[in-house]
């Protein structure tokens, strides 16, 4: 397809993320199915490119002025492909409805854009985040931690799978997957994780249709192991969405034991049904809940309670990178309140002597040590355990030197995380 044909393509994508609620990915899956045609070389353009401009969207903007909105998709559009240099040369020679001397004028400011600097100012420009944003991780992580964070979200996460190791083991699961053409790699921490050397759609391929194997980010199945739910035990999943970590201790219990999976969307759990089936597993059971009612044959029963509260994403913006621009300070006031809400909730389905494990995958402080130490501060009955204790027993100790867990993107290569474990007891 001719240059000019992707760049309309990817407008039309782009002035539709722009004004709708779902994320760019869920965008993109259906702009695809309703264009059979476009092949995988043209698909491949056209998401590459809408996720450079979100990633890009605030230098890319400052690149141009006084143009009218409808205009805006088209132009970011241009200066995204100006910006990865290997098109700018193309453009000059394409049909695009924007003027040739505003087109070099674009490259211009783009070029003036990409100065770095060190000021909060500075670093939310050159990488395209919201100032709020890096004046959060400047005090949370530390100055030097911020600029290697920005430049790792700002590219593609890999794409990580979990051997289901119910049904086969990590080494036979490579190989079958090789005889389908796909080559994957031992990823570094989780002795369950293979990344893929090169992307490619692995749901059509036999070896998951089988349930040899799960899409989930090795931080995520970190977190499952860090939970460390034995065989035998009663489980509790508060808020099990989809089912990615419920699955991961099934296996890691050795499908032995009772694992509850709750949520209040029930749809979720329709399709966490659907893995359960493939998995092979049959100690998950699913339960749609409402919000703050308690289930009485569940107080103070459980050995393990896993809360993996809504949160921001934040640690998931190399995934979706609209979320640089969908999240804000007030959204993280409100979700901070519900997060002690709902761990506050779950703390009562513990035993005495049984394990909470406080998780999100945020960035932010106030929606991750802050929720913790106010929750103390009110539940005496519950004590921190040092997350090192636990991960001693994978040869992972030395992934945390803190009373918490925490995964920074550009220090492990998953998607950001943290972990608080907490024992009651009394």
């Amino acid at each position: 397809m001719k240059l000019s044909s992707l760049i309309g393509h990817v407008t039309e994508l782009y002035s539709e993320v722009l004004i709708s609620p779902k994320p760019a990915d869920r965008l993109i899956d259906m702009f695809f199915r309703e264009r059979k045609y476009l092949g995988s070389k043209d698909r491949r353009f056209i998401s590459e490119t809408l996720y450079g401009i979100l990633r890009n969207k605030r230098k890319i903007e400052l690149s141009f002025n006084d143009i009218e909105e409808k205009r805006i998709s088209l132009f970011s559009c241009v200066a995204y492909l100006l910006m990865d240099k290997k098109y700018a040369v193309d453009l000059l020679s394409t049909e695009v409805d924007i003027p040739i001397d505003t087109i070099v004028r674009i490259e211009q400011n783009i070029n003036s854009n990409l100065a770095g600097g060190s000021s909060v100012d500075a670093v939310a420009l050159h990488y395209s985040f919201q100032d709020w944003m890096i004046q959060e991780w400047n005090e949370y992580f530390g100055s030097s931690e911020v600029t290697p964070l920005c430049r790792t979200l700002n590219t593609q996460a890999p794409m990580t799978l979990r051997v289901n190791t119910l049904k086969t083991t990590v080494e036979e699961c490579q190989r079958k997957m090789e005889l389908e053409g796909i080559e994957t790699e031992k990823a570094k921490y989780s002795p369950y994780a293979l990344h893929l050397k090169k992307r490619i759609n692995v749901f059509q391929s036999l070896a998951f249709k089988e349930g040899l194997f799960e899409v989930q980010d090795e931080g995520s199945q970190l977190l499952a192991m860090l939970v460390d739910p034995k065989p035998k035990s009663k489980v509790i999943d508060a808020c099990a969405g989809a089912g990615g970590k419920a699955l991961a201790m099934a296996s890691i219990m050795n499908n032995r034991g009772e694992i509850f999976a709750f949520d209040i969307h029930s749809f979720r759990l329709d399709e966490l049904k659907k893995r359960i089936r493939r998995s092979g597993v049959d100690t998950i059971r699913t339960k749609a809940i409402r919000e703050n009612e308690v289930e009485e044959g569940f107080i103070d029963a459980a050995d393990f309670v896993l809360v993996d509260a809504p949160c921001t994403g934040t640690g998931t913006i190399r995934r979706n990178p609209g979320m640089k621009w969908s999240v804000t300070e007030q959204m993280v006031r409100e979700l901070h309140e519900k997060q002690l809400s709902i761990l506050s909730f779950n703390s009562q389905y513990v035993k005495v002597g049984g394990r909470l494990v406080y998780a999100t995958c945020s960035l932010i402080k106030d929606e991750n040590e802050n929720v913790v130490e106010l929750f103390l501060s009110m539940k005496k009955n519950f004590e921190l355990v040092n997350p090192s204790s636990i991960l001693e027993r994978y040869n992972l100790a030395g992934m945390t030197d803190n009373k918490y867990f925490q995964l920074l993107p550009h220090k492990f290569n998953t998607d950001g995380f943290f972990a608080a474990v907490m024992k009651r007891v009394s």
